[in-house]
């Protein structure tokens, strides 16, 4: 799957003056993650399990 097929959706954490913005993109065997203002640059994948890992080990450390 090429990552012009997936649905990006901008960061929850995203602020609203554009600055230090992520999309994130979920598919069937990887996360897809990149820059919201240079979209061309291309994208990081993650592995779905290390992706679930590090999400849950943040959560863990936000409580």
């Amino acid at each position: 799957m090429s990552t012009t097929e997936l649905t990006w959706f901008k960061s929850s954490y995203s602020g609203g003056g554009g600055d230090n913005c992520i999309e994130i993109a979920i598919g069937t065997e990887a996360v897809h993650i990149r820059d919201s203002k240079d979209t061309r640059r291309g994208s990081l994948s993650i592995p779905a399990d290390a992706w679930a890992a590090f999400t849950t080990l943040a959560a863990d450390t936000r409580a």
